[in-house]
């Protein structure tokens, strides 16, 4: 496949996929999806590959969902069918926790969206200091999919699950490191010398133990996971796509004004 909005190397037994969309701030549309699906099935088929890494750019790790796109359908009376954009952004989480090489997100700027839920699903996150994380989807009128809220309900229960998803607010770097989200906090600078430093440590450890904990950890704490993405996620997305409210959500994120909902 040839990719258009991300880089994907190989050196030394790490892979580095690099999110390169800088016009929409690296937001994951069906294209980019499509591109990450492809990179974590290479990536896992590739015996050379120990260690993959996901990375962003210094303002964004992924600002989440294409919004101008969604506002170009709502604008033109089209309806916003996120079916198959979910499917495949699901396929990507879950492979990545089934994948038997460790998966560390490098991210610097805002996750926000799916681009949190894209970082959660990594075994490690190495963040800078103006790192944020953001489950912005209730903002436009929407549930966290990407298995966002299945990933936080896993990591921190259902009561601060409930806080970030609800809430839609920000969670600083310092924060997510409080709350174990984070494994560690480096200077903006630094970040991609420490995240490869990191990298090179696990590439060059016990790499079948590593496969091996984490099909442990994927049995004991995931093992509903393709479940509840084709059965809870998608269907609860559905929804809320078909909503007044998500239109309004949009159409004031794109006209840069507070929404106005009504529970429609």
């Amino acid at each position: 496949m040839k990719l258009k909005k991300l880089h994907y190397t190989v050196e030394d037994g790490i892979a580095v996929v690099q999110l390169d969309y800088p016009k929409n701030l690296n937001a994951i549309d069906e294209e980019m999806a499509d591109e990450l699906l492809y990179v974590v099935q290479a990536a896992e088929a590739d015996e050379s590959v120990k260690v993959v890494v996901f990375k962003g750019s210094p303002r964004a790790f992924s600002a989440g969902g294409d919004i101008g796109y969604f506002y170009q359908l709502i604008k033109a009376g089209g309806d916003v069918n996120m079916d198959g954009l979910i499917g495949k952004v699901g396929k990507v989480t879950d492979g990545l926790k089934k994948m038997s090489k460790m998966v560390i997100a490098s991210v610097s700027g805002a996750a926000a969206g799916a681009g949190a839920s894209l970082a959660l699903t990594a075994d490690f996150i190495i963040c800078s200091e103006n790192a944020k994380f953001i489950m912005a989807f209730v903002n436009l009128g929407l549930v966290p999919d990407t298995g966002g809220s299945y990933l936080l309900v896993k990591q921190l229960g259902p009561k601060r699950a409930m806080d970030i998803c609800a809430t839609g607010r920000p969670v600083s770097a310092q924060e997510a490191k409080d709350l174990g989200i984070v494994y560690r906090i480096v200077p903006n600078e630094d970040l991609d010398g420490e995240t490869m430093k990191f990298a090179k440590k696990l590439a060059s450890g016990p790499i079948i133990s590593y496969k091996n904990i984490k099909r442990q950890i994927y049995a004991a704490a995931f093992a509903e996971y393709q479940h509840y993405l084709e059965n809870i996620e998608v269907p609860c997305q559905r929804e809320c796509a078909r909503t007044k409210d998500f239109a309004e959500g949009v159409c004031a994120f794109m006209e840069k004004r507070r929404p106005h909902f009504t529970g429609q």
